[in-house]
């Protein structure tokens, strides 16, 4: 007890400090960007009466109810089980002694109570009522449900106008997150989000679902198919769920599935570090090393060599990884186009956008609303994000190829080619057959590579798939075009979805397109710098609009030609800027375009012009 300023004594307080040495020392570590807790001190010296075992776990600190719980006790509700009935079957299946659950009865009745309101107060059948007043508003706004035989709302699922609009460009590959619940409405969420041509998260959809079991799944998955108008993605990523693979192998049988790999490894700690102690953080990195290998040999030869050195040949959670392999490992991924989303940056950017659609629970009756709000502040932020100039750019290596790509690609992918442009000077390049080379690292003696390279009919493909998994050349691939005198990287090989005007590009294959894709890549150049120029202000945009206006008449007025493709003859000015580019010094430099007939990669470099914006002749 002691005395407060004013004479009076304190009250009695529950817990007071009496000097116990008894302490833990906890330390946040992240390995691989997934953040762990390690215990790095511990005291276990008292110098005070302990409780006993039988009367710890009814300290607050340790009455906690999992989620697996949770569902458990829901269910058992439902059947209409009574609570001391649900404590007795939960003690069985657990195999621990009577009274000895990490809660007490009280516990399990206020849970129950808690649902009750939930279902009163936050009643999810009001989310239909949203969903139909915003399609008032939009009839492009699109959303499906379903009730159960109690005229419950057991799911429900919707999608907005400009979602369907990015997933026809961004659509090819998919993330399904299922990982997370809405508390309110006690109901299971799941969102699809992909990445757009600069590297930004985008909003696909929306599903909230009453039941965690292949029918749920099943519904939503073909409910959003339904949305994007039956195109399947190529390629989908999930959490490790069974009962989502079997829905994914039923609605879409030709879509390829995979499990995000940051979601297993967030799951190693309790799998592994008590099993591995010591050795643990030398486990992990050996997996790491594992997954990101690019030959299927390697990886078998090395899982059996890693399994034997950790003695881990009976552990059920690496007999259920080495069975799902082909769900999770990069060899046996490789050969699909997964546009980044397997890596673990990508997967803290999708888990902070969904935190943000979590965050709109605080308001209820606008959840929707809330929803589509935070979608329309992310899109804001990845356009605010993009440069202003986008077309400016910092060369590194002077090499043709990579000028050339500097006006086709967004600086995203841009940046993502210049990674292995700055790598593919380690490797020697061998001639082993007419188009087939073998590339190995310089430090290499053995292994390798083996690219094949046929310019004339523009093939190209490399035995470690590196294009295929992202859609940008590898360094491989590179160091044989330059061995090849190949001064810009074909048409086929810089893909419409990482192209600077992605949503609205003219498609590069097309036979009537393809003679002039230098002429058009530079038209997409412009007009995108046009716009990143026009909306500086409000003068700016006024101007570019009249002045485009008055180019696109003079277009239309001008005779239109019976000449085949390949007759065409543009009347290009010889003083045509192309988009700045910045080298590594900071010298700003353009690039000219001479006449029809010469390529794109062949100008000449200018003095910098006392310009602030792209002039056009």
């Amino acid at each position: 007890m002691k005395l407060s300023e004013d004479g009076k004594m304190q009250r009695n307080r529950k817990s007071s400090r009496c000097g116990c040495r008894a302490y833990m020392r906890i330390v946040k570590r992240a390995d691989f960007n997934v953040p762990e807790w390690r215990v790095t001190a511990f005291s276990n010296i008292h110098n005070h009466e302990l409780l006993k075992a039988n009367e710890v776990c009814l300290l607050p600190a340790y009455c906690t109810i999992t989620p697996d719980d949770k569902a458990r006790i829901c269910m058992f509700a439902k059947a209409g089980m009574s609570v001391r009935q649900m404590l007795r079957l939960m003690e069985l299946e657990k195999g621990v002694k009577l009274g000895c659950l990490p809660f007490t009865e009280i516990d399990v009745r206020n849970l129950l109570q808690s649902f009750r309101n939930v279902n009163r107060d936050n009643d999810p059948i009001d989310l239909i009522a949203m969903c139909k007043k915003l399609k008032d508003e939009n009839p492009n706004f699109q959303y499906d449900f379903k009730l159960d035989g109690h005229n419950r709302l057991e799911h429900i699922a919707w999608t907005y106008a400009s979602s369907v609009q990015l997933y026809v460009s961004f659509g090819d590959a998919v993330i399904f997150d299922t990982t997370h619940r809405l508390d309110a409405y006690d109901m299971l969420l799941g969102v699809w989000v992909g990445v757009d041509n600069h590297g930004m998260t985008t909003f696909f959809g929306c599903v909230l679902l009453r039941d965690e079991n292949i029918q749920s799944f099943s519904w939503g998955l073909k409910t959003f198919l339904g949305f994007m108008k039956g195109k399947a993605p190529q390629t989908l990523l999930t959490d490790q769920n069974m009962w989502l693979k079997e829905a994914i192998a039923i609605e879409m049988p030709e879509t390829k599935h995979a499990f995000s790999i940051c979601h297993i490894i967030s799951k190693f700690s309790d799998w592994f570090s008590v099993l591995l102690g010591s050795r643990y953080d030398d486990w992990k990195s050996d997996f790491y090393r594992l997954y990101g290998l690019e030959l299927l040999e390697e990886f078998e030869e090395e899982w059996r060599e890693m399994i034997d050195k950790y003695g881990l040949h009976d552990n059920k959670h690496i007999i259920s990884l080495y069975a799902l392999r082909t769900f999770w490992a990069l060899p046996f991924l490789r050969p699909y186009f997964f546009a980044g989303l397997t890596s673990l940056c990508q997967s803290e950017t999708t888990t902070t956008f969904i935190q943000r659609i979590l965050s709109a629970q605080s308001l209820l009756d606008r959840f929707v609303e809330q929803v589509a709000e935070v979608v329309e502040f992310n899109d804001r932020g990845s356009k605010q994000k993009q440069p202003r100039k986008s077309l400016k750019v910092c060369l590194k290596t002077g090499s043709p190829i990579e000028s050339h790509a500097a006006t086709v690609l967004t600086p995203y992918a841009f940046g993502k080619l210049q990674e292995e442009l700055l790598l593919a000077p380690q490797y020697a390049s061998f001639v082993v057959d007419e188009g087939c080379f073998e590339v190995k690292h310089h430090t290499q003696m053995d292994g390798g590579c083996e690219v094949i390279c046929v310019l004339c009919e523009e093939q190209i493909s490399c035995s470690c798939h590196h294009f295929e998994f992202s859609g940008i050349l590898c360094r491989h691939v590179l160091r044989v075009l330059s061995s090849n005198n190949c001064f810009h990287i074909p048409d086929p090989y810089l893909p419409s979805r990482w192209r600077l005007n992605s949503s609205s590009s003219i498609n590069p294959l097309s036979n009537a397109t393809r003679q002039h894709s230098e002429k058009i890549q530079l038209l997409e150049s412009l007009t995108s710098a046009l716009i990143a120029e026009s909306i500086e202000t409000k003068e700016h945009l006024d101007v570019a609009c009249e002045q485009t206006a008055m180019v696109l008449s003079r277009i239309k007025d001008l005779p239109r030609t019976t000449q085949s493709a390949n007759d065409i003859v543009y009347n290009c000015p010889s003083d045509l800027i192309l988009p700045e580019v910045e080298d590594t010094d900071g010298i700003v430099q353009s690039f000219t375009m001479g006449t029809s007939h010469e390529p794109l990669t062949s100008g000449k470099l200018k003095d910098r012009r006392p310009r602030d914006g792209i002039d056009i002749t």
